[in-house]
């Protein structure tokens, strides 16, 4: 028996409280958790929006993870936390609409988890926290956050989060774990799935020249498990899969899709235009996705290695067409 298949046999002894438990991640997350015997207490806003269904060793807790008292009721009498929630819509006008949930929550789990004797945190970072490169040059854990992604505030949140965690000593074990482009179930908003359903819905797919390293959700689900055991303290690891340009990803899309879309490529300068708009929006305080960094994140290849977590964290990845094939059953049984 080895290490790993020893820390499960010990899983049902083990509380873990998952944050976030409503999205793409956190299902996913909870579902592997229950799969391996842990015993799981799952922080929603709302039980009835909850998905993965019920299990004897599941317990949803509704709250609100902004008011300390909650949290603190929610991680009283659990061993481990797996921080997933975050703010990640790109439309916020002010880097305050960020801090909130993405640093000042991160900061409070963490003292409240040191109170209550907790053994590990799981922090859920972001892969652009790293600097991103080229299919010959890829980033990695030791490479500087860059351009566009160090401009917007959802990637800033993270980074002081992540720069804050730094900072801990030795009262509580922290392992960070930053994914990139998720794809699968139970994606419920949606946030990254709404790639895929731009390929189910419509005739037409307009398609950014950049690219983006692709990742299955149910990889970064098991790679937090995975984290749990094995992460080193305050370490951090890219959980990545498949580096492709978004011409690559709409092929793998339309392969599986039953609608067979038309990909139109979109030139750089089109969405350069489009981000000075969404910057006259911002500047008169309308809420919008485009921005100059946002469009400029669309034209850009931000590639990642997943070598230090193949090797310290005993992961191996799937190719992207699982989670996309994964995705469509999910959407296309909600569009039903």
């Amino acid at each position: 028996m080895n290490q790993f298949s020893s820390f499960l046999m010990d899983a049902a002894t083990k509380k873990v409280l998952v944050t976030g438990a409503n999205g793409l991640l956190g299902t996913n997350t909870v579902l592997k958790l229950l799969k391996d015997g842990f015993y799981v207490r799952a922080f929603v806003r709302n039980k009835r929006k909850y998905l993965g269904g019920s299990h004897v060793s599941l317990e949803l807790f509704e709250g609100d993870i902004n008011i300390s008292e909650h949290l603190e009721h929610a991680i009283s009498g659990c061993q481990y936390v797996i921080h997933i929630a975050a703010i990640t819509d790109q439309s916020f006008l002010k880097y305050s609409d960020y801090y909130n949930i993405n640093v000042k929550v991160v900061k409070d789990i963490i003292h409240i988890a040191i109170r209550n004797g907790l053994q590990r945190i799981i922090y859920v970072g972001t892969a652009n926290q790293f600097g991103y490169g080229s299919l010959s040059d890829l980033g990695d854990e030791t490479k500087k956050m860059r351009y566009p992604f160090s401009k917007t505030f959802y990637s800033r949140s993270k980074k002081e989060a992540h720069d804050y965690i730094k900072t801990i000593g030795d009262e509580i074990e922290i392992v960070v774990v930053n994914p990139a482009y998720m794809i699968g179930a139970f994606d419920t908003k949606p946030s990254s799935g709404k790639i895929v359903l731009m390929g189910l819905k419509n005739r037409f797919v307009l398609c950014p020249p950049g690219g983006k390293n692709f990742v299955c959700v149910s990889d970064v689900a098991k790679g937090i498990i995975k984290a749990l055991k094995y992460g080193k303290n305050k370490g951090a690891y890219l959980l990545a899969s498949q580096n492709l340009s978004f011409y690559e990803f709409f092929k793998i899309l339309k392969y599986y899709s039953n609608n067979r879309f038309l990909i139109i490529k979109v030139p750089k300068e089109a969405l350069t235009l489009l981000g000075y708009f969404g910057k006259l929006l911002r500047f008169f305080r309308v809420k919008t996705d485009f921005s100059v960094e946002n469009m400029k994140i669309l034209c850009i290849e931000s590639y990642y290695s997943n070598q230090k977590a193949v090797r310290d964290l005993k992961l191996d990845f799937k190719p992207i067409d699982h989670g996309v094939k994964e995705a469509l059953l999910w959407f296309e049984g909600r569009l039903k």
